[in-house]
């Protein structure tokens, strides 16, 4: 049986989901964009795959974010968006914003991470090949390299924009000396830094306390939050221990021994508050998140279209009292 041709739904941009404009730039991207880093790899179903990026798209999420190492394997979440692309998006190319990354490992040698030219203008090639794409909306510089010159990487995401095989260029995970110096190379040269793209959750709260949300308000760069739910950690299903099946069990990224019993406690503190906020715990540490205009947009993980559906009823209310605030950071950073 030959399935359907996809047609998104004609209310997509009359959803629950707002968006905010990008710093100082005329891109203006979803408060929740969905993220490939799991469960769209060669490990996993096409089909679901392909269910939660049409749920996505149907429900106003128009950036999907992507790195040249997503999977698993390796390249294997590129390749399934580039089939993405090619049985669905391809006629809604214009309303999307597609985001990869290199930095990371790749492949084998001198020349398959960090930041040199080389690495990072042969891993672009490969991921547009990959996705079926003439350019990605932003590319990014995944991580900050401390042994290749900084004006190296800077220029070669420079020559990007100007090869047009990226609209705008963004940095990752970069210390705050390092953003300042990116930021300026980019600007001096008419590329300005559209994203900063960094871990930032109710438990990890580096972006704030070392001032690199402020430093990219004040250049006119958006920020956008990878990680909102810690792992899993700020979800309901570490509550009473560690569930058989779930990642911590399988002692990955996420290590048994990052729940300790003082964690515990603080997760059940915070699911004590988001019960009286009418939330689960993963509704109110993503809505905390959005609470006012210092992120740009918060990248979700899924692994199906119901856990998807239940990350955006967060959207729902992202307004918090002082008292509520206040309550929280005494749980998040005693």
């Amino acid at each position: 049986m030959t399935p359907s041709i996809y047609s998104p739904a004609s209310e997509r941009y009359n959803c629950n989901i707002q968006y905010r404009r990008c710093g100082k730039s005329g891109i203006l991207l979803p408060e929740i964009s969905l993220g490939l880093w799991h469960n769209f790899g060669d490990v996993n179903t096409f089909s679901n795959s392909q269910a939660m990026a049409h749920y996505a798209f149907d429900h106003g999420i128009t950036h999907f974010d992507l790195a040249n190492n997503y999977g698993p394997s390796y390249g294997s979440a590129e390749e399934t968006f580039g089939l993405l692309m090619k049985k669905s998006f391809m006629p809604y190319r214009d309303e999307l914003f597609i985001s990869t990354k290199a930095g990371h490992d790749m492949w084998p040698g001198p020349y398959g991470e960090w930041n040199s030219r080389k690495n990072l203008m042969a891993s672009l090639n490969q991921s547009l090949k990959r996705m079926n794409l003439d350019y990605v909306d932003i590319f990014y510089s995944h991580r900050y390299d401390p042994n290749t010159p900084l004006e190296e990487t800077m220029q070669t995401l420079v020559d990007i924009v100007r090869q047009g095989k990226a609209l705008y260029v963004g940095i990752s995970k970069y210390p705050k000396e390092a953003a300042d110096k990116a930021y300026r190379y980019l600007e001096e040269r008419d590329v300005h830094c559209l994203l900063y793209q960094g871990r930032y959750n109710l438990f990890n709260r580096e972006p704030e306390q070392e001032g690199i949300l402020q430093q990219a308000y004040q250049n006119g760069t958006g920020f956008i939050a990878f990680s909102p739910l810690a792992q899993g950690l700020l979800t309901d299903r570490y509550l009473n221990g560690i569930p058989e099946g779930s990642r911590m069990s399988h002692n990955g990224s996420l290590k048994k021994e990052s729940l300790t019993e003082q964690m515990q406690q603080r997760i059940r503190l915070l699911n004590e508050i988001a019960c009286r906020r009418g939330q689960t715990l993963a509704e109110m540490a993503l809505a905390w998140l959005l609470k006012d205009e210092s992120v740009t947009s918060v990248i979700i993980g899924s692994s199906s279209v119901e856990q998807l559906s239940n990350n955006l009823k967060a959207l729902n209310n992202t307004r918090f009292t002082t008292e509520e605030l206040e309550e929280i950071n005494h749980i998040c950073l005693r």
